[in-house]
């Protein structure tokens, strides 16, 4: 077993050892199946898990989070019985770290698909970030044309948010969370605090453009090259760490990238329920805000976004409100939340945009799109956290 009679490996030397047994996952993403090598060895990866996360912990001065996850066999083709696949029970399962990793199992030992524990670990452990940013559509498609193009956002906010095997439902009328739900395979990046965060992020004009990006910039998938055998120092140095490819990887990766055009947001709000393809669709819900699900590239990954016009409140005691903003006849005023007295400068600026681009005949109705979720399948991940060697994407 890894480790076994000798020097522990660091956290650099295991994760090149995995990259060199994790040519299934992109098999897998291209729907080709080979299990004859090393990765089925359930040896191997309970000894990479073990000392990844288990007996590493004792020697590493790190915030790591004390979880544990362990995903669950599952039955195989023949209905033989590759674990406990019973029904009503999730896919995977938590415990809180302890020194010995067969401890923390006791009967559910036998239980664990090794493999795929070890990458959900992996993810669970990184470090995220998600940036969602309004940007000009001229800009964007100078930036595709020439990557070299700066591409400089009208506005954005970036947020730290955290990888999970559960799915929070939220109740759009209420803001709160409805239930926790298992969405593995797919992992799940949820803002709890959607509707405050991008409280500013409105979309003013035609040209605007809804933008949300996925980074992973540390952690489980960025240990340091220069980390020595059980170390006690808590430094963790830049690292590119070298694929079987030839190519680096960066300090930091875009997992995730996509926009949608102000017209096409209007377009579903307008209609209640639309489907735009593979790109959009707009879920029915109560109330004044709607749920927009937004598709990844080549339909991978999903977005879930809040959407809601937003009142002119310049004129809210000439009237009855009316959420379409129009030159004729008035002026526009500033964003103001319905449980705040005053919306940030930014939204002001925003507003005063809208105001001097519009034209006398057209009429805009300002939405703010708060993100909610964003979700990915734990293979897209993982294959990209070892081997995506393009550069991330600058906002």
């Amino acid at each position: 077993m890894l480790g076994d009679g000798g020097e522990t490996p660091s956290r650099f030397e295991l994760l090149s050892m995995v990259k060199k047994n994790s040519s299934l996952l992109e098999k897998t993403l291209l729907d080709k199946q080979d299990d004859t090598d090393i990765e089925m060895d359930e040896s191997f990866w309970h000894g990479v898990l073990d000392l990844y996360f288990i007996r590493g912990k004792e020697s590493r001065r790190r915030q790591d989070d004390d979880l544990v996850f362990f995903v669950r066999k599952l039955k195989n083709s023949q209905g033989d019985d590759s674990g406990d696949d019973k029904e009503g029970f999730p896919p995977y399962f938590v415990r809180r770290w302890a020194a010995k990793l067969d401890n923390l199992l006791g009967e559910n030992l036998k239980e664990v698909d090794w493999r795929r524990s070890f990458y959900l670990n992996l993810i669970a452990h990184t470090s995220f970030t998600v940036t969602v940013a309004i940007c000009s559509h001229q800009a964007l498609l100078n930036h595709q044309v020439a990557r070299e193009t700066p591409l400089s956002p009208i506005y954005k906010v970036v947020k730290t948010v955290y990888a999970s095997p559960s799915r929070v439902n939220f109740q759009l009328d209420s803001k709160k969370e409805v239930e926790t739900t298992p969405a593995y395979p797919d992992i799940c990046f949820a803002i709890d605090d959607f509707d405050s965060t991008f409280d500013a992020v409105v979309l003013t004009e035609t040209d605007h453009c809804y933008c949300v990006l996925l980074n992973a910039h540390g952690g489980a998938a960025f240990p340091s090259e220069n980390e020595q055998h059980n170390c006690s120092t808590s430094e963790i140095s830049p690292m590119r760490i070298e694929s079987n490819t030839g190519k680096t990887q960066n300090t930091k990766l875009t997992l995730f990238s996509g926009f949608v055009s102000y017209q096409m947001v209007r377009d579903a709000y307008d209609a209640g329920k639309s489907r735009f393809g593979s790109l959009l669709s707009l879920g029915n819900s109560p109330g004044k805000t709607d749920r927009l699900y937004m598709k990844g590239p080549g339909g991978r990954g999903e977005v879930e976004v809040a959407v809601s016009g937003v009142a002119d409140q310049s004129h809210q005691d000439s009237g009855p409100f009316s959420p379409v903003i129009s030159k004729k006849g008035f002026g526009i005023g500033s964003i103001v939340r319905k449980a705040a007295a005053v919306a940030s400068e930014a939204a002001k600026q925003a507003y005063a945009a809208a105001a001097s681009s519009t034209s006398f005949d057209e009429e805009i109705v300002p939405l703010k799109c708060s993100l909610m979720s964003i979700s990915l399948p734990w293979e897209q991940i993982a294959y990209d956290l070892l081997f995506k060697g393009s550069p991330p994407v600058n906002l």
